[in-house]
């Protein structure tokens, strides 16, 4: 295979790998990061379309970004087709590409009536895209699950559902609601949408390993992969990937690299955010750096002690400098 560019409408992309939006995860530290591993898009956490429109500055600071992360997509939650659409003009300047969230399994969002709850309302999913559709001009997409629960799969009719009312792209995690992220990704049923779409088709869904990527590629014949647990502090998985579909091989992660990675994020978190946000933020992302090497249990309960930034960077330094004498 060889690396494709890839054109959501007016948005070209350089590679089909695309970072996941995701709540508590892809704040900017962590997209700057993805982006300089190789990620064609990055999208921020998942935002809140009534947060919006209220001026939540919490929420508004989910939007904050940075030129060298650019295209920017923006993923807005919400179950009200005017509310989306207001929210949508308010950012319609700040994003290269709008993505409207239906498959978002908390319960929390789900109470709300939106995320994963819309699957079981295929008309108001038409109405809220094609009010999306008539509030921005750019690039819109659509994330969706396989369905409510097993005894209602009904992603093929919200594909063409979407695809109908305007949107240019639509990605499928092929889980349920109700399998949350349980069990295993049912990747044929990326290709069965695939097969009856005109518009691109993003797949997602249990995507860890490089060769895990180009399998799906290969057996669901989608345009792009979305990374998004996958990528939990490993950022070398996009790397990768873009090795494969170029023919090379990847090179091993070294601990030396991990390490060097996992301040690099640590100091860009700090940058943005401050210390005491930092020292609890990027307690679990140092702790998905540090999987898989020895010492790595007693590394996560060590950092659940350590009450300030310098002792944190010590403790990270000490893991990983032991590590690679071992």
């Amino acid at each position: 295979m060889q690396t494709s560019s890839l054109r959501i409408g007016s948005l070209q992309l350089d590679n089909p790998i695309i970072l996941a939006p995701m709540a508590g995860i892809t704040s900017l530290p962590y997209r700057r990061i993805m982006k300089s591993f190789g990620a064609s898009l990055v999208f921020t956490e998942m935002v809140s379309a009534n947060g919006l429109i209220r001026d939540g500055r919490k929420t508004r600071e989910l939007l904050v970004s940075c030129r060298e992360e650019a295209p920017l997509g923006i993923q807005l939650f919400g179950d009200d087709p005017s509310v989306l659409a207001e929210a949508t003009r308010m950012i319609a300047d700040e994003c290269r590409l709008l993505d409207i969230n239906m498959g978002c399994p908390v319960k929390k969002v789900i109470r709300s009536g939106a995320g994963s709850a819309l699957l079981k309302d295929p008309g108001r999913i038409e109405e809220i895209v094609t009010a999306v559709r008539s509030a921005y001009p750019g690039p819109l997409s659509v994330k969706i699950r396989s369905g409510w629960d097993a005894d209602s799969r009904n992603f093929l009719q919200i594909g063409q559902i979407v695809e109908a009312a305007g949107a240019d792209a639509v990605t499928l995690h092929p889980r349920t609601r109700s399998q949350a992220f349980s069990g295993k990704a049912d990747w044929s049923e990326i290709g069965e949408l695939k097969s009856k779409l005109r518009i691109p088709v993003f797949g997602s869904g249990d995507i860890f390993t490089a060769e895990d990527g180009i399998h799906m590629l290969q057996q669901t014949g989608c345009d792009a992969l979305m990374i998004g647990r996958g990528g939990y502090g490993n950022p070398w998985l996009i790397r990768d990937i873009l090795t494969l579909l170029n023919d090379d091989t990847p090179t091993p992660v070294s601990i030396a690299e991990k390490h060097r990675v996992a301040l690099k994020h640590l100091q860009l978190h700090r940058e943005q955010f401050g210390d005491r946000k930092t020292l609890f933020e990027m307690r679990k992302h140092l702790c998905w750096y540090a999987r898989g090497l020895t010492g790595a249990g007693r590394f996560r309960a060590t950092l659940q002690l350590v009450g300030n930034i310098d002792r944190l960077i010590e403790q990270v330094d000490l893991f990983f400098h032991e590590a690679e004498n071992r």
